[in-house]
């Protein structure tokens, strides 16, 4: 049996944040009832076309998947195991927001076998999480961590975030310092990207020019500031005790998620919801992304031939499984040098890097007969190492990441 990771995608918040460009939009109780009955037709169809798969992750995110009530969250769970085959020690995981966790939720998570909360701190400063434009308090968040543990949560994760307006990198320290004191199994911790469609892209925008080009800023901290704060991070979570496996991601031993690392080690997912994407075998799939048409085409979801994605007359479909139906916007299948971009530079995420032999075997050929010059220039530049079979960015290519993952691509 093959495996696969399954992403489920809950679009609802309460309020759409300022910083966020994600898929996700206010709703009443009646559009999400509409919503979650429309995903779990999706589910059934799905699952009866992966039955010689098993499912080793769940992750369900948004949006904010805790604003659903506990009942429609539940139906949803109910759907995934009755359809799918879902392993025994699936890592399963639901993003929360505080302001919108009650005891009765996560004792409703408990019971579908949820195993992990990951809940969206991004900041302990009142001021930072109203410019943020986030609904809850520092107050609140406590509240919704001593609720995860007393329903028996011994895996959750905490979003923060650096690089904020006016964030300085001993402001920063107050947040983090606040963080460890909970003891955490995991800290994803984000540098802020200014993304267009936002606001705070219609605020910051000409700031972050400034601050990608090294000048001077008026609002954002300065590009050596953000590069404090991040090696700020990487100090303070190792002296806590966190490995950082990951460039934004660290854990205690034996809490990496594996639902994450899966997509970096380009893992089979199934991406079930709205906008959601998928990769199986290969082939990218992404659903649509208006609320109302994918209400619509799941009432009547149907399989479709790879013709009907073909961007050319006569282009060949996928040489492995083809699970392309009428809920997708797009269907890509990917050609062995797109593969092999992405997995170096998927895979130079990690801490660890890439094995050289995995990549062998994956492709019949060795990774330096591919990518010889590029190897050899970032090893000169001291960028990358090439040791014990591995391929890893060092310190200093960590901190350079994106500049040595775009050298992978042609």
């Amino acid at each position: 049996m093959k495996n696969s990771e399954l992403y489920i995608h809950i679009p609802f918040c309460v309020k759409k944040c300022d910083y966020c460009d994600f898929l996700s939009f206010a709703a009443d109780e009646a559009a999400q009832a509409e919503y979650v009955h429309a995903l779990l037709t999706e589910l059934e169809f799905y699952g009866g076309l992966m039955k010689d798969y098993r499912i080793t992750t769940v992750y369900v995110g948004g949006g904010t998947p805790s604003w659903l009530n506990e009942g429609l969250m539940s139906a949803v769970f109910e759907r995934v195991y009755r359809h799918f085959h879902v392993a025994d020690d699936a890592e399963v995981t639901v993003e929360c927001n505080p302001g919108t966790v009650t005891a009765r939720k996560l004792a409703a998570y408990k019971r579908a076998g949820v195993s992990r909360l990951s809940v969206g701190l991004q900041s302990c400063d009142s001021g930072e999480l109203k410019l943020l434009g986030r609904i809850h308090s520092y107050a609140q968040f406590l509240k919704t961590w001593e609720l995860a543990r007393e329903a028996g949560f011994d895996n959750v994760n905490v979003d923060i975030i650096s690089g904020l307006p006016y964030q300085t990198a001993e402001k920063f320290a107050v947040t983090l310092q606040q963080v460890i004191r909970l003891r955490p199994e995991h800290v994803s911790a984000y540098t802020l990207m200014i993304e267009p469609g936002t606001p705070f892209y219609d605020r910051y925008k000409f700031d972050a020019v400034k601050q990608e080009a090294g000048m001077q800023t008026e609002f954002l901290p300065t590009e050596d500031e953000a590069y404090r704060m991040y090696k700020l991070t990487q100090r303070v979570l190792k002296k806590a005790g966190y490995v950082q496996y990951e460039i934004s991601n660290y854990a205690r031993p034996g809490f990496l998620c594996r639902h994450n690392a899966g997509y970096w080690m380009r893992e089979n997912y199934l991406g079930v919801g709205l906008g959601a994407s998928s990769m199986i075998e290969n082939v990218r799939y992404t659903n649509v992304s208006d609320l109302e048409a994918y209400v619509e085409l799941c009432r009547k979801t149907e399989r479709l031939p790879f013709s009907a994605f073909a961007k050319e007359e006569g282009q060949r479909g996928p040489a492995g499984d083809w699970f392309g139906s009428s809920l997708h916007a797009a269907a890509e299948v990917l050609t062995r040098m797109a593969q092999m971009e992405e997995y170096m530079f998927l895979g130079l995420r990690m801490t660890e890097g890439v094995a050289r032999a995995d990549f062998e075997r994956t492709f019949g050929v060795p990774a330096e007969s591919i990518y010889r010059d590029v190897l050899a220039e970032l090893k000169e530049k001291q960028l990358l190492r090439i040791a014990e079979g591995r391929i890893a960015l060092t310190d200093r290519g960590l901190d350079l990441a994106n500049y040595c993952m775009a050298r992978f691509l042609r």
